[in-house]
């Protein structure tokens, strides 16, 4: 399809409007600002509806395969509809484990048949997916994982316990990586990785009450657990390497993803409408010129990931250090959003300790909101000191 400038600003407009008409009324109930929230029913079917009607407009999973689902277009014009969400402040599209991580690894690596079997479920929201990575032994130790998978015929059995399992007592399917062989000659050798069904009997799951007061991790639990053996991806022992394939999905580094927008992006520009609205001596609080030289950070750190994100695009620009764009986003983005949106709660004093239940909270609530769940985003596809320590040894070649 076209990608003409003219082309793909009619289409942009089209987005637009399109949102305009469409996006859905305030429910009257909390809805989640990133997919890491989705903790009840109600918000559960909210976004299902809404993410199937997204792709139904032909806006969601563009630049996937039209057998497949989606529409083979060239991923710009996903591009323009996630942005076009994002300006709209639309609700998030919130199947990220499959849109953004499973999905995009079954298109590159898996079968035909489990691209047929998968990917347009994904698409729908029909089949929800969850992340089965992450033990409560190991923390982010992930190569060290113990949950054991035995095969048993035409079968394996599984049994251990997996931690942090978001959409875990909503999903269909985990990606799941176990230890299939203990006596491997490293502890990477012996992990596979698994396309598994959550309703298979002796997995269960358990919700995980955050700071926020929502259920939105799980901890699931394996107890003989038996699945077909056509779950598995690839081959015994792969599973490693498939596991740091789909990290590069999550962690961005690699595209593919059926959409980007799984999140409720608030950005400094809502940041200084706050400063707008609170009054210091008589004055909005936008007026000191302290709180004015901290929003320019904030502004030029903003724009310099974006302006990163179009340079890790162009190789010539990357020459020194080709990896270090692409792998310092996820560090860079989820701290600065930490960042300013505690920044946020401390311009309001005392305010500040009101949260999402109270009338009284400036903002509905939204910077103590969005401050406590970013640490989700700060832990999650791998801690701040671990993104760190990626970044020295595989970007700048410094020793471990």
């Amino acid at each position: 399809m076209n990608t003409d400038p003219d082309t793909l600003a009619a289409f942009r407009q089209e987005v637009s409007a399109w949102l305009e008409d469409n996006i859905p009324e305030d429910p009257g109930f909390l809805l989640p600002l990133t997919f890491m929230e989705v903790g009840t029913d109600e918000q559960l079917a909210f976004l299902v509806a809404w993410q199937r009607k997204v792709y139904e407009a032909g806006y969601l999973g563009m630049s996937w395969p039209q057998e497949y689902g989606g529409r083979g277009m060239p991923k710009v014009y996903q591009d323009i509809v996630d942005e076009e969400l994002a300006n709209h402040k639309a609700p998030i599209i919130f199947n990220t484990i499959g849109l953004g991580w499973a999905g995009p690894l079954i298109l590159e690596m898996g079968t035909e048949a489990e691209k047929q079997k998968y990917i347009k479920g994904i698409l729908t929201a029909e089949d929800i997916w969850c992340q089965g990575f992450s033990e409560p032994d190991h923390g982010s130790d992930l190569g060290n994982a113990q949950t054991r998978a035995v095969r048993d015929g035409d079968e394996y059995v599984i049994n251990g316990s997996k931690i942090w399992t978001t959409h875990g007592p909503y999903g269909k399917y985990m990606i799941l990586l176990a230890r299939t062989n203990p006596e491997a000659k490293s502890k990477y050798a012996g992990l596979s990785f698994f396309l598994s069904p959550m309703q298979a009997p002796g997995i269960t799951t358990s919700p995980i009450q955050k700071i926020t007061g929502e259920y939105g991790f799980a901890q699931t639990f394996f107890d003989d657990a038996r699945i077909p053996a056509e779950c598995l991806m690839g081959e015994e022992g792969e599973g490693w390497k498939l596991a740091m394939r789909t990290l590069e999905y999550e962690r961005s580094v690699e595209g593919g993803q059926a959409t980007s927008y799984c999140l409720t992006s608030i950005s400094s520009d809502d940041l200084i409408e706050t400063c707008r609205s609170i009054q210091r001596d008589g004055k909005p609080l936008l007026e000191d010129p302290v709180v004015q030289d901290q929003l320019v950070q904030f502004i030029l750190e903003e724009k310099n990931l974006q302006l990163n994100n179009t340079r890790g695009k162009l190789p010539d620009l990357c020459t020194d250090y080709p990896l270090s764009l692409m792998l310092s986003g996820k560090l860079e983005a989820t701290e600065l959003c930490r960042r300013m949106r505690q920044y946020a709660v401390s311009l309001q004093g005392a305010k500040g300790g009101l949260y999402i239940h109270d009338n009284d909270a400036l903002d509905g609530a939204i910077w103590q909101h969005g401050y406590f769940n970013n640490f989700s985003a700060t832990i999650g596809g791998g801690t701040s000191q671990v993104q760190t320590n990626i970044i020295a040894e595989h970007a700048l070649g410094l020793p471990k």
